[in-house]
């Protein structure tokens, strides 16, 4: 049941990426391995990269011909692999060479930064899973202007939600699936 929340300690642990490769499958079959909701691999996609991981997809809708995408290729029937896209979209504006989990993260959140050090204080991602706040109060170098954009994961949308800095806080929609991009100007 703990996959993507263990990246973290992994990396500690081993000092090596982590790949995933089954973290469960969005589908119908009798296993519990291949019968998550979208929602719930999408949600581990996110915390998954957010920690520094390499999650990968896989299918297991059962049709009529008795196929499953996972072991045959074919068409994908989910609600998630379009929103790998949108993430993979999100994590091509980090910069530098990959992600990890930041030191600012409170209990409750995924937070990210840029894995190479002199990026640190440019880029954050926060991420809040099932959770769902309708505020998050931030603090960042007073000296800098940072864009600040409200994401939901699940709809796909990113919404530029004004330039901060310093102490703030951010009016969240207090629905699950929440991410916060933070980007020095």
């Amino acid at each position: 049941y703990k996959s993507s929340e263990l990246v973290s300690s992994w990396r500690e642990q081993y000092r090596k990426p982590v790949v995933l490769d089954e973290i469960c499958y969005e589908g119908d079959i009798q296993h519990g391995w291949g019968n998550i909701s979208g929602e719930e691999l999408v949600r581990r996609f996110w915390e998954a990269s957010l920690r520094g991981g390499y999650p990968g997809h896989g299918e297991t809708y059962l049709h009529h011909h008795g196929l499953l995408w996972w072991s045959h290729g074919g068409k994908l029937y989910g609600d998630s692999y379009l929103r790998f896209a949108f993430l993979l979209n999100i994590l091509k504006q980090t910069p530098g060479i990959g992600l990890k989990q930041s030191g600012r993260c409170a209990w409750d959140e995924v937070c990210a930064e840029p894995e190479e050090e002199r990026y640190n204080g440019h880029y954050y991602l926060y991420y809040y899973s099932f959770m769902q706040p309708s505020f998050r109060e931030y603090r960042l170098n007073e000296e800098e202007q940072y864009d600040v954009y409200v994401i939901d994961t699940w709809q796909m949308t990113r919404t530029h939600a004004g330039v901060f800095s310093g102490a703030f806080r951010l009016t969240l929609p207090a629905k699950p699936y929440m991410a916060v991009q933070i980007i020095k100007v």
